[in-house]
C-alpha cells in the first residue's frame, strides 16, 4: 500500500498509467501557537478566505485553540493553492501577512510561537482520483488524492480507504501471497462515504478557477452544493498542471510584502529552525536536478527564480557565482529541506527532483 505522497506516488501513476487528469496541490503551513490565557477558548475553531490572497488565488486559514496539559495552545494553519500564476507570490510571506489582520493579529497578543512546518496537499479531488490499484499494491489516502477540500477532511478519509484496502487485500493473500491486483478495493471505495462525498463535492473546488476567482467559487457551492448537494450532471475540471500556470516575469508585478516583526510574523530561517529538521551534512544531496543549467537559463531569466519564493524553508537560493558575481547560480541548501515537496509540484520545469534522504532524516515536528 503506497501511503507516502508524491515520494513514490508519481512513478507508480506514470508507470502504471493510473491517471489521466492533472492533479491539483496547495501548500500548507502550520504554527503551534500558546496564547495569553486570557485570549484562549478550548474547542474554539476559526476559518477565513480571502484576504491576503487576491480574488484569483484559492486559499484559507484555520485556528483551532486547543488544550495540551493545561497549555492554552492554538493550531494555526494557512493554505495556499499552488496554481497561482503570479511568480512573485510567496506562500509563506502570505501566511505570515495573514497573521496581521486586525481580527486576526489579536489572537497572537502576548502569545509565543512554539512550532513551525508546511506541507503540500493534495487538492484535486474526485476528478483527480487515480485508478487505485496496480500489480502488487493500491493506492490510499492523500495518494490517491482522497482529501475533500470542501469538507476539510483529509485524515479520516485516508484511514478509511486504508481500512478497505486492507479489508479487501487480507482475503486475497490467505490463499495466494503471490503479486495480486486488489480489485475488490475499487468496488469497496466507491460505494464508501468517501467516494460519495467526494463525488458529491468535486465541483466546488475547480469553480474557484473561473474569472470571477473566490467569489465565484463561493458563489457556485452555494447554489449546488448547499442547495442541490452536488447532484449538478456536470463536472468541472482543473486545467493544466500547477506548474504550467505560472506566468512569466514581465506579465507579473512584485509584491512588496513587510518586514517581521519577530512577535507576531518572522523569518524564514527562524521558522525553519523551529522544524527540528537535521541532514546529515556530507550525505549525497536528496534534491537534485536533471539539468543543470535550467534553473539559471529558464527558471531565473523566464520567471525570476520562483524556487526561491515557493520553497517553505529557504532550500534555493540565488547567489553571485564565485568567478562572476555579476551572474547569479543556484544554490540547494538541502540540510534546510522540511520534505513538504513543494518543489517537485511547483517547479515551472519540473527540473527538481526529490528523493529520500538517507537515515531517515527531515523533520522532528512536536504538538504539530
Amino acid at each position: 500500500i503506497c501511503t507516502l505522497n508524491h515520494l513514490f506516488a508519481f512513478q507508480l501513476l506514470e508507470k502504471f498509467k493510473l491517471t489521466t487528469h492533472p492533479m491539483s496541490f496547495g501548500i500548507g503551513f502550520k504554527e503551534l501557537w500558546q496564547l495569553d490565557p486570557s485570549k484562549h477558548k478550548p474547542g474554539y475553531v476559526d476559518h477565513t478566505m480571502g484576504w491576503p490572497l487576491t480574488m484569483d488565488q484559492y486559499g484559507g486559514s484555520f485556528i483551532y485553540h486547543i488544550a495540551d496539559e493545561g497549555l492554552p495552545l492554538a493550531q494555526v494553519g494557512f493554505v495556499v493553492a499552488l496554481d497561482y500564476r503570479n511568480t512573485y507570490i510567496n506562500p509563506f510571506q502570505e501566511f505570515q501577512r495573514w497573521k496581521t489582520h486586525p481580527s486576526i493579529r489579536k489572537t497572537f497578543e502576548n502569545a509565543k510561537r512554539l512550532g513551525y512546518g508546511a506541507r503540500a496537499l493534495n487538492e484535486g479531488g474526485f476528478q483527480t482520483v487515480p485508478k487505485v490499484t496496480f500489480p502488487g499494491g493500491c493506492l490510499v489516502g492523500c495518494t490517491a488524492s482522497m482529501l475533500n477540500v470542501a469538507k476539510l477532511k483529509g485524515v479520516e478519509n485516508a484511514m478509511k480507504s486504508g481500512m478497505l484496502a486492507a479489508e479487501s487485500i487480507y482475503p486475497e493473500i490467505k490463499e495466494d501471497t503471490s503479486c495480486i491486483t486488489p480489485t475488490a478495493y475499487t468496488e469497496a471505495l466507491e460505494n464508501s462515504f468517501v467516494f460519495k462525498e467526494m463525488k458529491a463535492t468535486r465541483n466546488v473546488r475547480p469553480s474557484f478557477n473561473t474569472g470571477l476567482g473566490w467569489l465565484g467559487g463561493l458563489t457556485y457551492a452555494g447554489m449546488f452544493y448547499v442547495l442541490g448537494r452536488g447532484k449538478e450532471p456536470w463536472t468541472l475540471h482543473h486545467g493544466k498542471k500547477d506548474n504550467e500556470k505560472l506566468k512569466k516575469k514581465e506579465e507579473c508585478k512584485p509584491i512588496e510584502y513587510p518586514k517581521p516583526d519577530n512577535e507576531i510574523t518572522f523569518d524564514l530561517l527562524s521558522s525553519v529552525a523551529l522544524t527540528g529538521t537535521v541532514h546529515e551534512e556530507n550525505q549525497p544531496s536528496h534534491l537534485t536536478l536533471k539539468n543543470d543549467e535550467v534553473p539559471e537559463q529558464i527558471n531565473l531569466k523566464i520567471y525570476d527564480g520562483p524556487e526561491q519564493r515557493f520553497c517553505p524553508a529557504g532550500v534555493y537560493e540565488y547567489v553571485p557565482q564565485e568567478k562572476n558575481p555579476s551572474e547569479m547560480r543556484l544554490q540547494i541548501n538541502a540540510s534546510n529541506c522540511i520534505h513538504c515537496k513543494t518543489c517537485d509540484i511547483k517547479d515551472p520545469t519540473q527540473n527538481i527532483n526529490w528523493v529520500t534522504p538517507e537515515g531517515g532524516e527531515g523533520p522532528k515536528y512536536s504538538g504539530m
